[in-house]
């Protein structure tokens, strides 16, 4: 049976950076809620990532707003993979890096969530007043993937809860054994 992962930041270390909201070369804030929808984006212009506090640079960052924020090393090992388009790498600036880092914008949303697995969920219903979220989870504690759902796909948004991101024990296994700094992976 596979076995999936959400792929968090790792934010045990006190010298680690700290990315905050992706701003654009005037400096205004850019949506951010756009690189979760698991859709190609158009290119969105030049997006800066301000650090504050600054310290050691990690190769896997979830910047404010849970957006991955990777380095060029990350692309090569999808690139290797062969994996390359379940994301796209949509190039910004961190503030005080000359390297290349991008944005980690993955592709599929997929209906995967074992309610029944999780620790709990919490939906969205007509009298919490938002129309918009009603039958989407509000909440989910110790979430839990039915390994059935998600085909061959190695890296992935769950539906109705895209704040996570999920991926395959071999993407797992492999951004480990390349020593991708950053990562923290809790079986899903």
């Amino acid at each position: 049976m596979p076995r999936y992962y959400d792929l968090m930041d790792d934010r045990k270390s006190i010298t680690r950076w700290h990315l905050r909201s992706p701003v654009d070369e005037k400096g205004q804030e850019v949506d951010p809620w756009q690189f979760d929808k698991g859709q190609w984006l158009e290119s969105p212009g030049t997006v800066r990532f301000p650090v504050k506090p600054p310290g050691q640079a990690l190769e896997f960052t979830l910047a404010s707003f849970a957006i991955p924020v990777v380095h060029a090393r990350v692309v090569r090992l999808f690139e290797r993979l062969g994996i390359q388009n379940e994301a796209q790498f949509i190039p910004v600036q961190v503030e005080g890096q000359s390297e290349p880092w991008f944005i980690l914008n993955a592709l599929s949303i997929i209906r995967c969530i074992d309610d029944a697995r999780c620790a709990q969920v919490q939906y969205w219903k007509p009298e919490d007043n938002r129309p918009d979220k009603v039958g989407q989870y509000r909440a989910v504690h110790g979430m839990r993937i039915d390994p059935t759902k998600p085909g061959t796909a190695h890296i992935f948004r769950p539906w109705g809860w895209r704040v996570a991101l999920v991926v395959s024990e071999s993407l797992k296994d492999a951004m480990e054994k390349e020593g991708i700094t950053g990562t923290r992976f809790v079986e899903a």
